[in-house]
C-alpha cells in the first residue's frame, strides 16, 4: 500500500474541514455571489467520498488480502480514478450545484465503487485470511460492501425523479435520505465495526462469537427498515412510524448485546491498544451509542417532526456519526496499526485541538437546537462562536497532518 494514498485521504479531510469553516463564515459575513447550497454539496461529497470512502478503501485491502493480491494495479487505478472524480466534484459543485459536470463526476465515482466491490470480493475468494483468521469480521466487511452498493440506488433514482418534474418534492428528498442512510448507517458503520472485530482477530483475543453473531444479524436486518426513520418528516401512515420505531428498538437491543460482548474482552483489548487508540475508540463508540439512542427518540412522532424542523440538530447528528463515530474510529485504528504516528508533539497538539473543536461545536449545535425548541431564540453571538470554535477543526487537523510521521510502508 502506498503512503500517498493515506496522505490523500487525510488531505481530503482537511479540505472538508476548510469547506466547513468557509460555510460557517457565510453566516458571519455572507459573501455576495456565493451559493451556500453549492458549497455544502462539495463539503458533503468530499467528506463521504474523498475522506471516508478512501480511508476504508485503504484499510480494507491489506486487512483481507495477501500482498500479492492487494498490490494489483487495478486497485491503484481505481483509487486514483476515484480521487479524480472527487476532485471533479470539488471543482464543479461550488460552480454549478447539481448539474451536468457534478452529476457526471458523482456517477463516475459510483461506477468506480462498483468495480471496487466486484474486484475486492473476487480477490477475497482467493484469500485464506477471510476463511481462517478473519472469518468473523468478514461478515461485517461483506455487509458494508452490500450497503455501499445499495446506497447508490438513491442517486440513480434522482434522474427519473427530476425528469418527471418531481424535483424538490418529498420523493426527491427521500431519495437523498436513502443514499445518506445506507452510507453512514450501512456502509460506514459496518465497515468500522468490521475493522473493530478485525482487531480482535488480529490480536487473537477471544470473544463470544454466538452473541457477536446475534449482534451482527440484528444490526444488519434492522438497518434496512431503519431507513423509514429518515422519511418520518413527511408525516406518513402510522404503520411507517411503527416499523421505524421497531427497527430503532432492535438496534438498541443489538447495542446492548454489543456492549455485553465488548465488556467481556475489553481488559484484553485494553492491554493491546496504545493510549491514544484506546481513547479514540472509547470516544468513537460513545458516539455510536448516542447515535443509536437518538434514532429511538427520532421515531417518536413529536420528535420526528421537531428534528427535521431544527437544522442544528440534523447537522449535530450527522457530525456525531461521521466525525464522532466513524472518523475518530479510523484515527484510532490507523494509529493502532502504526500507519500514522503521534510521536511528534505538534501532531499531538493538533489532534487535541481537533478533538476539542469537535466536542465544543457539537455541544453548541445541540444547545442551539434545544434553545429553539424551548423558544429561547438564538444563543448570543452564536454564529461568531460557531465560527471561532470551528477554526480548531482545520487548524488542528493541519497540524496533525503536517507534523505527523506517516509510516513509509502501510502493510
Amino acid at each position: 500500500m502506498k503512503l500517498a494514498w493515506l496522505k490523500i485521504a487525510f488531505l481530503n479531510l482537511l479540505v472538508v474541514a476548510l469547506l466547513g469553516l468557509f460555510l460557517r463564515w457565510q453566516f458571519v459575513h455572507p459573501k455576495e455571489g456565493v451559493n451556500f447550497k453549492y458549497f455544502l454539496h462539495a463539503h458533503s461529497h468530499v467528506a463521504l467520498l474523498g475522506w471516508l470512502f478512501s480511508a476504508f478503501f485503504i484499510a480494507f485491502l491489506p486487512s483481507y488480502l495477501p500482498e500479492n493480491l492487494y498490490r494489483k494495479k487495478i486497485y491503484s487505478w481505481l483509487f486514483w480514478l476515484a480521487q479524480a472524480s472527487v476532485l471533479g466534484m470539488l471543482i464543479s459543485f461550488p460552480m454549478q450545484g447539481y448539474a451536468l459536470f457534478s452529476i457526471t463526476f458523482s456517477t463516475l465515482h459510483i461506477l468506480f465503487s462498483y468495480a471496487f466491490i466486484y474486484q475486492l470480493l473476487k480477490d477475497c475468494k482467493h484469500s485464506e485470511l477471510v476463511k481462517t483468521q478473519h472469518a468473523f469480521s468478514f461478515k461485517f466487511f461483506k455487509a458494508a460492501l452490500f450497503f455501499l452498493g445499495l446506497s447508490s440506488l438513491g442517486p440513480w433514482a434522482m434522474g427519473p425523479i427530476m425528469a418527471s418534474g418531481n424535483s424538490f418534492t418529498n420523493v426527491y428528498y427521500n431519495a437523498i435520505y436513502f443514499y445518506l442512510h445506507f452510507q453512514y448507517n450501512g456502509w460506514f458503520s459496518f465497515a468500522a465495526l468490521g475493522l473493530f472485530f478485525w482487531l480482535l482477530e488480529h490480536y487473537h483475543i477471544p470473544f463470544n462469537r454466538q452473541k457477536a453473531t446475534l449482534f451482527f444479524r440484528l444490526f444488519f436486518w434492522a438497518c434496512l427498515p431503519a431507513y423509514l426513520l429518515s422519511v418520518l418528516w413527511t408525516r406518513p401512515d402510522s404503520l411507517v412510524y411503527v416499523i421505524a420505531g421497531f427497527s430503532a428498538l432492535v438496534q438498541v437491543v443489538a447495542l446492548l448485546i454489543f456492549g455485553r460482548v465488548s465488556l467481556a474482552f475489553w481488559p484484553q483489548l485494553y492491554a493491546k491498544l496504545n493510549a491514544w487508540s484506546r481513547s479514540l475508540l472509547l470516544l468513537s463508540f460513545t458516539a455510536f451509542a448516542l447515535k443509536i439512542l437518538m434514532q429511538v427518540v427520532s421515531a417518536i412522532p413529536y420528535f420526528a417532526e421537531l428534528t427535521y424542523k431544527l437544522r442544528h440538530l440534523i447537522i449535530g447528528y450527522l457530525h456525531l456519526v461521521l466525525i464522532g463515530f466513524i472518523s475518530l474510529f479510523l484515527f484510532g485504528w490507523f494509529l493502532q496499526m502504526r500507519w500514522i504516528s503521534l510521536k511528534n508533539r505538534i501532531a499531538k497538539i493538533g489532534l487535541v485541538v481537533f478533538l476539542l473543536a469537535f466536542i465544543l461545536t457539537e455541544g453548541l449545535l445541540f444547545f442551539q437546537g434545544i434553545f429553539f425548541w424551548a423558544k429561547l431564540g438564538m444563543i448570543p453571538n452564536y454564529d461568531w462562536l460557531m465560527f471561532g470554535l470551528s477554526v480548531g477543526l482545520p487548524v488542528g487537523l493541519g497540524l496533525f497532518i503536517i507534523s505527523n510521521s506517516f509510516k513509509k510502508k502501510l502493510a
